[in-house]
């Protein structure tokens, strides 16, 4: 059975209950990707276009510092990344996140929160980043999604 960690970033809570089921879901260790700076109410104003978040996710080379680290990424050979979507894609500090590490010979599978908005093209964006590994499309889950439907849909990777 592999090895699996649960690592994500939540700006408002929603995505770290996901985590949180998903991690139960699939028996994985949990990780919460903690920006350096947090981010404020007003910096995720995605209305306001010079906000925090509207000026990170414009600028596509933008690598917002963590504060947390995986400490033994090695260990592990699955690695669900999970996060809100932002204009249509993974947050820039999971960019970070994808760049920090060595995850060759892992499968990376996102998996997202979102009101309506998809996925988009987070899993390519992500396998760019995380050079060497196999990445998966990855998903986008309403917040009330159970313990049983991510267990069935972790199922595939693991």
């Amino acid at each position: 059975m592999s090895k699996v960690l649960v690592a994500f970033f939540s700006a408002s809570g929603v995505t770290k209950k996901l985590a949180a089921k998903l991690a139960e879901a699939t028996g994985g260790d949990l990780f919460e990707i903690v920006p350096e700076e947090p981010y404020t109410k007003s910096d995720l104003n995605w209305m306001n276009p010079k906000s925090r978040s509207s000026v990170e996710m414009k600028d596509r080379s933008s690598r917002p510092a963590i504060a947390t680290h995986v400490e033994d990424m090695s260990s592990y050979d699955a690695v669900f990344i999970g996060f809100p979507v932002w204009w249509y894609r993974e947050p820039s500090i999971i960019d970070t996140f994808a760049e920090e590490y060595d995850f060759s010979g892992k499968t990376i599978i996102p998996f997202a929160t979102s009101g309506s908005s998809g996925i988009g093209s987070s899993g390519e964006n992500i396998a760019l980043l995380a050079k060497g590994v196999k990445t998966a499309a990855g998903e986008r889950f309403k917040a009330s999604a159970s313990v049983e439907e991510l267990r069935q849909w972790a199922s595939k990777w693991l």
